[in-house]
């Protein structure tokens, strides 16, 4: 990245003023891959707090990761909540990624993975049909122990709009260049956080005010005095 040395000092005092401002991140990690998998394909074009409401819902809808890959997409859409195009997307590429993992080991788990180097499980990640870019950080980093930065679009867009990494940067340089500036220890906690923020509300929304109109002064009604006639 252009003005590597700029930019790591600007991404370090961001790293340390957002361990001040929130919470403690608690570390997560997932037994099984393919867990992983389905929260980061869900996630990604959600809101962190929606996505994990849903996630918790489709233990309801769904009996486990394979009811999950033989359903349609309209019951994973309803699961989901809403019928969108991202909801849409969600549900079918979750379809997609179920359908190759069972293919390739005719069950939908991917506990081999977690037998191998992590170059060969990444690219076995990489390849299968559906993945995205994110998820494949997202399962390295919390399910197969690998050091990766997993970024979603509005991460992104939040660090470029910060001026935190170079504006010609792609995502692949960026992601590489966080790598390099937070350890493997700290790369869940990193990711965490930058995510609440980039995530986090600009603003407050601001309440309407509506203003008192002052009541008009009654008036009386002048009543006109008829004259009898005599």
């Amino acid at each position: 990245m252009k003005n590597s040395r700029e930019y790591a000092k600007k991404v370090h005092k961001l790293y340390r003023s957002l361990k001040r401002k929130y919470p403690k991140v608690e570390q997560v990690g997932y037994d099984e891959p393919t867990e992983a998998l389905v929260y980061a394909l869900v996630s990604e074009d959600m809101y962190e707090v929606v996505a994990q409401a849903a996630i918790n819902r489709f233990g309801d809808y769904f009996v486990d990761l394979n009811d999950l890959r033989v359903s349609r997409v309209e019951e994973i859409v309803e699961a989901l909540r809403t019928d969108t195009p991202v909801t849409r997307n969600i549900a079918s590429t979750l379809n997609r990624v179920l359908w190759a993992i069972f293919n390739k080991y005719n069950t939908v788990t991917l506990e081999p993975l977690k037998e191998m180097s992590k170059r060969p499980a990444r690219r076995i990640l990489e390849k299968m049909d559906g993945s995205s870019h994110f998820a494949v950080n997202y399962c390295t980093l919390t399910s197969l122990r690998g050091h990766a930065i997993p970024l979603t679009k509005k991460m992104i867009e939040y660090l470029r709009s910060n001026e935190l990494v170079h504006p010609e940067s792609d995502e692949q340089e960026i992601e590489g260049f966080l790598a390099r500036q937070i350890s493997a220890e700290n790369a869940y906690e990193f990711y965490a956080l930058l995510r609440r923020r980039s995530e986090a509300r600009k603003g407050r929304v601001k309440k309407k005010t509506t203003r008192k109109t002052k009541a008009k002064p009654k008036t009386e009604k002048k009543t006109k005095k008829v004259k009898r006639k005599k």
